[in-house]
């Protein structure tokens, strides 16, 4: 039952924003406006879950400049997650372009400027960069699932190289982000969201030196390395209620 209420808060919260930003967005060139209302919406959805988040390494960051974040993809989740655990960055995702046509929340996507890419063909996924590109000129950061998809069982699946491409082209730093338990949160092909807590853990930035253009691989490698270490590294402790143990060191976000 309390599964079934918070999915309905959900949902009655998301479609009046959801309008709201699909208005407003369309007078917004940069979507710039219109992301505060995406981060509340966000920070709603982790209040009524109850996740809690902790997060480490945003000192690593210079909140000045812009970057491209990459992050594993564990669950859903893992959007509202990421914008609040990254309070001042600005973020565009890169999402796939079927997500257009579900209603509400797909047409905000479209008018607050995140970028939607068709993979049919070469030359519409090239159109896609080519907006990413514009956006991290304009000061904005753009972010990542190099999987393309959502692990099933936890293990971190191959990095497709479109990321890479764009970072190396724009110069921009990429930073790996290993997310934590949102798996537990809420699972693939499930929509009951879990009370619990999330650990979002940002590595240092990587630069994307000239010799990376010239061996993408490399760079691809070394990026899957500092988010598997991560991944391997001492997960939260889940206690039997669902709430996973806070480090002290580290800094919570609620």
């Amino acid at each position: 039952m309390r599964f079934s209420f918070k999915l309905l808060l959900v949902a009655l919260l998301t479609l009046p924003v959801s309008v709201l930003v699909f208005v407003l967005g369309l007078f917004d060139p940069k979507g710039k406006m219109v992301y505060s209302l995406g981060r509340f919406w966000c920070w709603a959805v982790l209040e009524i879950g109850g996740v809690h988040l902790t997060v480490r390494g945003l000192d690593h960051l210079n909140p000045s400049r812009p970057y491209i974040f990459m992050a594993n993809h564990r669950s859903n989740i893992d959007i509202p997650v990421l914008v609040q655990s990254l309070p001042k960055f600005q973020l565009r995702w890169i999402a796939k372009r079927e997500l257009l046509f579900v209603p509400f929340f797909g047409w905000a996507l479209w008018s607050s400027k995140h970028i939607l890419v068709d993979r049919s063909t070469r030359s519409h996924a090239m159109a896609s960069l080519k907006k990413a590109k514009e956006r991290i000129a304009g000061g904005l950061s753009v972010v990542f699932f190099p999987e393309g998809t959502r692990s099933r069982d936890g293990e971190l699946l191959p990095f497709k190289k479109g990321g890479f491409l764009l970072a190396i082209r724009t110069h921009t730093p990429i930073v790996p982000i290993t997310i934590h338990g949102s798996g537990n949160i809420l699972p693939k092909g499930d929509w009951r969201i879990r009370t619990g807590e999330i650990e979002v853990i940002v590595s240092d930035p990587v630069p994307t030196v000239e010799s990376y253009a010239r061996d993408l691989r490399t760079l691809m490698t070394h990026v899957r390395q500092a988010i598997l270490a991560q991944e391997r590294a001492e997960a939260p402790v889940v206690n039997p209620e669902g709430l996973q143990a806070v480090p002290a060191h580290t800094r919570r976000l609620s």
